[in-house]
């Protein structure tokens, strides 16, 4: 295939695409490298990252854009300077497709915070070439960030682990999530749902998701969750549940009541927001920090190693999203579906 070869996917030219108006069309890819390998898509999560970026909702894109970062794919190309991947690997690229490995972070193997990333989509490669993602029939980019995708583990739940999955597991991890630990999870959404999936596949000694209606009581349940609190159902859910968790993961995106959550802590408990609201949070009284010893942590989305071993917990415990699979002709559809708060509980597309 020729370097400068076109590829087709969904094209968004305009911040309306996020409404259903992305253009199936051609596109230059990323330049071919001797360190790079393609794939062809068959699958594609969709996240909510996708219609933020579309919409020009961080900032100004840079149009034309192609989104999708939960990208699985069979290797069709394979650079000389890659070793450890051949043509039919099935691999997966989550929201992060370069890194500098220079900087701190990086040589730290923190490279989900390098200094210099390039997202999967609406960035720039160290070459200067825009990134490209996967609501596409392929995709083009680093070796170093195509990850195997085990055996046995399905596509259609490999796809939003590459990003949904690994944004909750890695946090998770790193804040000592296990038998014993106390886990919330604020919030029963995609994020959400892969927390108390990962909960429960941690072997976490209690697990209660978080929400403001108990509309989602039975499905938190089913998915791994020992109990539920209703928020706006119960004026006395801080004092009952006071000093009841070790670790609250947030995945909810609009303004909320710090405060209040950081009651549910118990000693050297530890709050950690991962979902990113337009407006500032409200202020909070410090004293509540020092007097338990807390602490409010942030989280991106997970190292290459996070993946891998989160991978392998997904094969291990049969662990299984909650995905609906739609075709990948319907993505503009699928948009406008995610915008009305359908999807159970992440969608992916398909080739």
């Amino acid at each position: 295939m020729a370097a400068n070869s076109h590829f087709q996917g969904w094209v968004a030219h305009d911040p309306s695409a996020a409404d259903g108006n992305m253009n199936w069309g051609s596109y230059t890819p990323k330049t071919f490298e001797e360190s790079d390998v393609e794939m062809e898509i068959s699958h594609c999560g969709v996240c909510g990252s996708d219609i933020h970026s579309l919409r020009s909702g961080w900032g100004p894109s840079d149009y034309p854009l192609v989104v999708g970062h939960e990208i699985i794919g069979r290797v069709t190309r394979v650079g000389k300077d890659v070793k450890d991947l051949k043509v039919g690997d099935r691999v997966g690229v989550g929201a992060q497709s370069e890194c500098c490995e220079s900087c701190r972070p990086c040589k730290m193997l923190q490279e989900s915070n390098c200094n210099r990333m390039t997202m999967t989509y609406n960035s720039k490669h160290s070459n200067g070439d825009k990134s490209y993602g996967g609501y596409a029939k392929s995709w083009r980019g680093p070796a170093s960030f195509a990850i195997p995708i085990p055996d046995g583990l399905l596509s259609e739940f490999a796809a939003p682990l590459m990003c949904g999955g690994v944004t909750v597991y890695s946090p998770l991890v790193s804040n000592g999530a296990g038998p014993g630990k106390r886990i919330g999870v604020v919030g029963v959404g995609g994020l959400g749902h892969f927390a108390l999936l990962f909960a429960k596949a941690l072997k976490c000694h209690e697990i209660v998701a978080i929400s403001r209606s108990s509309s989602k009581k039975e499905d938190a349940i089913k998915l791994g969750a020992d109990k539920f609190i209703a928020t706006g159902e119960d004026p006395e859910w801080m004092t009952k549940n006071a000093n009841s968790l070790d670790l609250i993961i947030s995945t909810i995106s609009g303004s909320f009541p710090l405060d209040q959550y950081l009651q549910l802590l118990d000693v050297n408990g530890t709050f950690v927001q991962l979902g990113a609201p337009d407006d500032p949070l409200p202020s909070f009284s410090p004293l509540g920090l020092i007097f338990k010893n807390l602490k409010i942590a942030g989280s991106l989305i997970g190292t290459r190693q996070h993946i891998r071993d989160m991978l392998e917990l997904a094969k291990e415990t049969n662990l299984q999203a909650w995905v609906q699979v739609r075709p990948m002709e319907e993505a503009n559809q699928v948009l406008v579906d995610f915008e009305k708060g359908l999807p159970r509980y992440r969608y992916v597309l398909k080739n």
